[in-house]
This record gives C-alpha cells, structure tokens and sequence, in this order.
C-alpha cells in the first residue's frame, strides 16, 4: 500500500474547518491599521509635511530632503508602535514577484562602541541600494556591475508586515534603466492622465487629473497541504504534470457560486480580515468553476495602488494558507481538464471632477466624450492587439488561454448589440446628430412579488478577452500568477498614444476652421471604420473565430516566445517612447525568454524525475505481481483453462509493457532535446528550441503515465489522485 498518499488522504479527510474571531465588531474599527495611510499620517506628520507629500502625488513635485526626513520620522514612530523592528523597501522586480532586504532601526548613536538608538531617517526613505547584479536584467547589468537604486514612491502608503516597516519603491540600474514593473507603470500612468486630460478640457476645462482605475479578480485553487506536499510537480512547478482526469470534475457545473466548504469559508474569513488591516477593501469571494477553486475580488481603486494591493495579498494569501493546513495554487492551469485561474482586470478612467470617462452619459455631449473615449480605446486596441497578448503571455497563461475557459491568444474587443448599433450608426451617419445611449431597460419577470430587474446596456461576454461590461472594460486574458503591471503598463500607454493621436487629429481640422464638434465626429468616424476588425461580439472560443481573426489580420501567433517579438517591434518601440526605452524593452524580452526556458526546464526535470523514478517502478511492480499470478495459473490447471483464467492479467502485463515502452523512449527524447537546447546561447533561439522540441514531449510523457494510472493497482498508486486533490475539502 502506498502509505504516504493514504495517509495523507486520511488526515485530508479528518481536519476541521479553523476556528476565525473577526478583530472588532465592525471592520471600520481595523480596516488600515498596518497601513501609513492620509488618515494614519495626518496623526504623525506636519500640515506642511502632508500638503508637500499630497502635492508631490497629485502634482508631480519633487520632495525635498527634509520633508523625507519628517515622514520618515513619523513613519518609524507608527512603525514601532506596531512592533516594528526592520524597515525595507519593497519593490517588484522582473519576476512578477516582489522584493525585500530587512534593515534593522538600531544604529550606534555617536560612532562605533557608543550606545544603540533607533534610527531611521528621509535618506534610508527615499533610496536604498540592493544588489541589482542578482536580479532579472536582461543584460542591462553585468554579474560584476553590481549597483542599482530603489526609489520611493509616495503615492503608494507604506505598511508593517510582522515586524517590517514595508516602503513600495521603484527599482533602477547604476545606470537609470528601470529593472522593475512599477517604475514603467508610473511612467504610463502619467502619460495617460496628460494625454485624457487633454481631451477632458474640450468638454470641461476644469479637469486638472485624470486617474486609472483598476479593479482584480483573484482567481487560486486550495488543495489540503498533506496532498499538496505528495505531489512533487506541485510542489516545484505549481502544476500536475501528470494526471488523469477524475470521473467526476466540473461537467455538472455544481461547484460555481455553490456553498462554500467549511474549512474554505473559514480561510475567506480569515483572509479578509487580513486583508481589511492593510487597507485592501475585499469586497466579494465565491466557488468558481473548477472543483476546489475560488476567487476574491476588491472594491476598484487608483491602478498603481490597485496593483500593489494585488501582490501584497498574493503574499497574504499564501500565509493564511498555511495556518489553514490548505496550499495556494495560482498557476494558471495546475490541473488538465478542468478551467485554469485567471485575474480579471476591470480597468477604466475617471476624472478628479467624479467623472466615468467609460460610463454613458445624460446628455448629448457627455456621450459625445463617452464616445470619444470608447473609440479611442478600440484604437489603441486594435493597433497594439499583438502588444497586449504580449503583455500578459507567460508560459503558464499559454496553457489556460483558448482552453475553452478562458479567451483565446487572440485580442478582440466586445461591445455588446446596443453600443455596436451606436458605432454602426455613427459611422454610415452623414450628419453630425446628437448621441443618445438609452437608459437601463426595465423588465417584468412575470411573478407578482418579484421586482422588476433593470437591464444593463450590454450583455455580458465570458470569451472575450477584452470586454467593456457597461462602465469599464474587463481586460479578461490576464493571468491569476501575474503581476498586473505588464498588461496595465501596456494598456495605459497604448490608450494614451492614441488619445494624443486623436487631439492632434481633431486640432489640425480645428486649426482648419471646422467646429470642435464637426472635427470630433469627423475623427471618431474614421477611427470607427479603420478599428471594426477589432470588434468581436461572437463566441471567441470557436474554430470558425481563429479563421475570421486571421482574415481580419489581428496577431493569431500562439508560440509564447515569438509573441514576445511584439515588444520590440518599430511600432511598440515608438509608443513606449517616455514609458520604456529600445534598451529597456530588449532587456525585458531577454528576461521573458529566460523564464520562459526555465519554466518549462523545470517542468521537464520534475517530469522525467516522476516518470523514471515514480511511474515506471509502480508500473512494474504491479506487472510483475501480473507475470507471478500468470505463472501460479499455469502450475495448477490444465493449459486451455489457465490460458482462459490469465488471458486477462496477460493483457495487462503487455499493455503497461507499451507504456511504459512509451513514457522510457519519450524521456530519454526530451532529455535528448533539452541537451540540443541548453548550449544555445541565444535567448530567444533557446526559447524556441525548448518551445519546439522539449515541450512536445510532455503531452506524449503525460498520456501514457495517465493511462497506467487506470490500470495499475490503486494502493500501489504513489500520487494523490485528481479525485483527492480535487474533492477532499
């Protein structure tokens, strides 16, 4: 009997769900409390100190030294009423993970052999310097230039971890490149606040900001951390490479928005009360799809803060995980067969004036602006769709996307029939008619004490990748694993190219001596007709989708390291100008062809150790008791009738014989593979020798082993099975 699997399966079955005490009664009365937030700031800092700090997030001015000195000041004071001890600056590099190095306060007080005293001053606030020699580069930094900086980013509030006072910061070379997420993301934030601002004073020239917004959907499965640990691939890999699927998985659709499992509920509960004390503001958590899988979501907030939330509860997560005896999966396919996890990016933009740049309007000329913007959007979609794949295209997110679950590597947008039937109309128009969008439609459902239901202006697309869902657009191709920052540092930085494109569009046709109105029509028009290929409002999952893509010329490459192209491409190299320079930019491909190879290393290493050393051994073990009762059948009837009585463990002896035939002949091709593939210098060139010729190898590896998983006996089985991982709660 395989003793660790069952045994792992028995205690699985046997805890219980944790007992969770909320912190107060109302969660007002904690939300933020390891936060240095506007509010928690206003006890410790100066009214000077505050309006330098407000004016350098809103305004853009630079700090002086001595206010650093003051906030950080007042920031330790906070810190170590908390039970701070360590202080580090906290930043993202290019892993899709984040960064620290823990400094202790304590200094000496006057010099070397003097007495110990907390220190903690503006200069160890606004700089710190790691070692950037040891961090994803992409050949910017050689392994003996060792100097890069963080910098601090005021506008996201610091917060204490434990004992560690956290300070988000950006992350640059010696040389100023940025070898971070957060740095280029700031950069396109800005950039698309100047360029819709811009276009906001056509319409009110009281608009001085314009933020962009983001709300997360977390999607992550838990799985009972005694399994979780008997599952080699998980633990290294975040995935079952191996696996066959169980007779009951997700067909009967039972387990979405189904009652939550004790032991989940209890997680949740925890989890946001986790959440509330770093001020991030959980709002909804449900089942999903998949058997033992789930999602959380925020309230919607400022996009660079947003994304900080996002990874700061990645990290909590995981933590309150452990205490729950679960494991975190957010690999973005950790189980064949049954939906991947995906983080939904509900993005939109909105003024300082209260605002929905994507919200319709009342009036003509605020749907006028709507308008404008929407179609700018489709713009900048429809001239980047290979730039936005680009930007959330992982080796993980490949298996996930266009697995009839999540939206294929194909961008298009959505628009639901009644704004598709406002651009139609607005395009053949041959006047310049006022805009009207109607109002939420009321429907009777026909049974007395049931309300009316109010019916939004547009349906809803689960395969749409990019998708506007009545007041925002839902960025749906994103991974659960990923960092936010790449596919909202693209997006904002193509939709603020094109919205400078359409201002100098509409100001030379003004220039002209047209109307402001005439020239906006007259551009949106325009915009409307060249973007239509864009506009998707079908069923993305289908073939015939592929092919009409394709005619209609959007990217349709699915190889992961030649997606990647996109970034560097002449087009991608003059829209990041401000964001991303060509070096930078090259850096960043160089950085996602080295993870790229050595994900799907790993995965082979892990696959080939699993297969030799777990799969072929059970296998012929459990042939050889076959061969033994096969033999005993002959030594004691007659030779027809043991023929019949062993014909079927005969079978079977020959049958795992193929397989394992099979599974010893493929790993010894994809260790072939990969020493052809390992001395190829080139990163984009070893990429695709393993995107080629290693990767094939996986799907021939996994469909033998799966088979053997059917016929070899189940207590001699030595991995927790799909049934297990899946259904034990």
């Amino acid at each position: 009997m395989s003793t660790l699997r069952f045994k792992a399966v028995e205690e699985a079955f046997k805890r219980k769900a944790v007992e969770v005490t909320a912190p107060s009664k109302f969660v007002s009365d904690f939300y933020g409390k390891y936060v240095f937030s506007t509010a928690t700031m206003s006890r410790y800092l100066s009214k000077d100190t505050m309006k330098a700090i407000k004016n350098a997030i809103e305004k853009g001015e630079t700090l002086s030294r001595g206010v650093a000195d003051d906030v950080a000041a007042g920031m330790k004071m906070w810190a170590m009423e908390l039970g701070a001890t360590h202080y580090t600056h906290w930043f993202q590099p290019l892993t899709d993970g984040t960064a620290q190095k823990h400094d202790s306060f304590i200094d000496y007080a006057n010099g070397p052999g003097e007495h110990i005293v907390e220190e903690f001053s503006g200069k160890l606030l606004a700089q710190q310097e790691p070692d950037a020699s040891s961090f994803p580069s992409g050949g910017i930094r050689s392994t003996f230039e060792a100097r890069g900086y963080t910098a601090w980013d005021p506008s996201s509030p610091a917060f204490v971890m434990d004992d560690t006072l956290c300070i988000p910061t950006i992350f640059i070379s010696y040389t100023g490149e940025s070898l971070d997420l957060k740095a280029p993301l700031l950069k396109a934030l800005n950039r698309v606040d100047r360029a819709a601002t811009a276009i906001c004073r056509y319409f009110d020239p009281g608009v001085r900001k314009v933020y962009s917004y983001l709300g997360w959907e977390q999607e992550y499965f838990l799985i009972d951390e005694g399994l979780y640990a008997t599952r080699p691939d998980l633990v290294l890999t975040g995935r079952t490479l191996l696996g066959h699927e169980s007779a009951k998985n997700q067909q009967l659709e039972d387990h979405y928005f189904g009652s939550i499992p004790t032991r989940v509920t209890a997680y949740m509960k925890d989890l946001e009360f986790e959440g509330y004390k770093y001020g991030i503001p959980l709002k909804t958590r449900h089942n999903e799809v998949a058997p033992n899988q789930f999602e959380l979501a925020p309230i919607f907030n400022e996009t660079n803060l947003a994304v900080d939330q996002n990874l700061l509860i990645m990290s909590i997560m995981k933590k309150v995980a452990r205490r729950h005896s679960f494991r975190l999966l957010l690999h973005e396919k950790p189980f064949a067969g049954i939906n991947g996890s995906g983080k939904h990016n509900n993005w939109s933009l909105g003024t300082d004036t209260g605002v929905g740049l994507l919200t319709p309007g009342k009036t003509p000329e605020e749907n006028l602006q709507f308008i404008t913007f929407l179609v700018n959007i489709l713009m900048a979609v429809y001239k980047n769709n290979a730039l936005l794949k680009a930007s959330i295209m992982t080796a993980q997110n490949a298996h996930r996307l266009g697995a009839n679950e999540a939206p294929p590597a194909i961008i298009s947008v959505f628009l639901g029939t009644q704004i598709s039937a406002i651009l139609d109309e607005l395009e053949n128009s041959t006047s310049d008619r006022a805009i009207v969008l109607a109002d939420k439609k009321i429907t009777s459902i026909g049974i007395s004490h049931i309300p009316e239901v109010l019916l939004d202006n547009t349906d809803r697309n689960r395969t749409s990748p990019f998708a506007f869902t009545g007041n925002r657009f839902e960025f749906r191709a994103v991974g659960s694993s990923a960092n936010c920052s790449s596919g909202m540092t693209a997006l904002n930085t193509a939709v603020a190219a094109q919205l400078e494109e359409f201002k100098s569009d509409v100001d030379r046709r003004i220039a002209n001596g047209l109307e402001k109105e005439k020239a906006f029509f007259e551009v949106i028009k325009e915009y409307i007709r060249e973007s239509k290929p864009i506009r998707f409002d079908g069923n993305n999952y289908s073939d015939e989708w592929r092919e009409d893509a394709s005619a209609r010329q959007l990217d349709c490459e699915t190889c992961v390291p030649k997606i990647y192209h996109a970034y560097t491409a002449e087009e991608s190299i003059k829209l990041f100008k401000g964001v991303l320079n060509k070096k930078e930019l090259e850096a960043r491909n160089e950085v996602k062809w080295e993870i790229y190879t050595k994900k799907i290393q790993i995965e082979a290493r892990v696959l080939g150790d699993l297969a030799i050393n777990h799969i072929i051994p059970i296998a012929t073990r459990y042939q050889s008791l076959l061969l033994d009762n096969v033999l005993k059948i002959k030594t004691i009837y007659p030779e027809d009738k043991a023929a019949e009585l062993s014909a079927l463990d005969a079978s079977l002896v020959e049958e795992i014989a193929g397989h394992v035939a099979d599974i010893k002949r493929n790993v010894d091709g994809m260790v072939n593979a990969r020493k052809v593939a390992n001395p190829i210098e080139d990163a984009y060139e070893k990429a695709l020798a393993y995107h080629d010729s290693v990767l094939p190898y996986f799907d021939r590896i996994r469909r033998s082993a799966d088979k053997l998983e059917l016929v070899v006996d189940d207590e001699m089985w030595t991995l927790p099975k799909y049934r297990e991982l899946l259904f034990i709660r």
